[in-house]
């Protein structure tokens, strides 16, 4: 995912210039050529750094569930194929994994290096690995542990739907999977999420309830726009307007606000693309916020979470 690269251009590119002269798809000052940074203005990523906080910022049940997680499967060497500003890994780090963590946004990535640069005297943060990397290059990006690959590879935070469909086709997305999937070993796990896009697509809006990874009390408000292209949804947008500290005049606190937008995958057809990825050799489970997920139950889950463990 790495921002300089380049997507097969003319018809990407034409593709977002068509939605762009409809609606804006991002913060002004975000690039929009290549693999889209949609925090490449550094504004949105040092006010997305204060939404979701530190380690202490995430929910105790996400933690627990992680951790259990994965060392029910085991695992050691985890790659974060989607690490932002690195609160994940560094939780991970603390509790005593072996951490390679990559993004595409050097301006998320710079919160990470310096959390490591300033807890560099402790072995494990010493060790840690941190790097820009591209999805779709993933592969020749990301060297490989011995024994075939990661025990688990995790991309969470709705952080997958934030690359594009610029052929339309979905063809990127294919071959970011592929790619992802590539990095786990033979028994090692995938850990991937969405938003219910379902919902979204469905109503107009996400559904209610607090956000199941971070306790952030900087959200004041999160409007929800869907895009269509030839009456089929093509792009999701939310507008995040943030109480600030500090930002306002005399150091009050003051308002920001930031549009980000996401491809909506909706459940279906994203289990179809994971279990391509996999060439069908996977055990998949789906988890709605955590919980074992029924199709039709009542509870409508903010987040579809999948774990797909690799089979030989």
């Amino acid at each position: 995912m790495r921002s300089r690269s380049r997507w097969p251009r003319r018809q990407g590119q034409a593709r977002r210039r068509m939605v762009d002269s409809v609606y804006r798809t991002r913060s002004l000052g975000v690039a929009a050529e290549g693999l889209p940074d949609q925090y490449a203005d550094g504004e949105a990523a040092r006010v997305w750094q204060l939404y979701i906080g530190d380690t202490s910022s995430r929910t105790a049940e996400y933690k627990a569930w992680l951790l259990a997680l994965l060392r029910q499967h085991g695992c050691q060497r985890v790659l974060d194929v989607a690490c932002g500003t690195g609160v994940d890994s560094i939780m991970l780090v603390e509790e005593g994994f072996n951490v390679t963590s990559v993004d595409a946004s050097d301006k998320m990535l710079k919160y990470a290096l310096k959390e490591r640069w300033n807890r560099r005297h402790d072995p494990a943060f010493d060790k840690w690995v941190i790097e820009e990397a591209n999805w779709m290059t993933l592969d020749k990006d990301v060297p490989q542990p011995p024994g075939g690959g990661f025990d688990a590879v995790i991309c969470l935070g709705n952080s997958f739907a934030h690359l594009p469909d610029c052929k339309g086709d979905q063809s990127e997305h294919r071959l970011a999977l592929r790619n992802i999937a590539s990095m786990v070993r033979s028994g090692g796990v995938l850990v991937i999420d969405h938003r219910n896009y379902d919902h979204i697509l469905r109503t107009g809006c996400a559904p209610p309830g607090k956000n199941i990874y971070y306790k952030s009390d900087l959200t004041k408000d999160v409007t929800t726009s869907v895009l269509t292209v030839n009456n089929k949804a093509h792009m999701v947008t939310l507008d995040y307007t943030l109480q600030v500290p500090g930002t306002g005049q005399s150091g009050s606190p003051g308002l920001s606000k930031f549009r980000l937008s996401y491809y909506p995958h909706c459940l279906a057809s994203f289990t179809e693309l994971l279990r391509t990825a996999f060439g069908g050799k996977c055990q998949h489970t789906v988890l709605g916020d955590f919980k074992p997920y029924k199709p039709g139950q009542a509870y409508v889950p903010c987040y579809f979470i999948h774990v797909l463990k690799k089979t030989a």
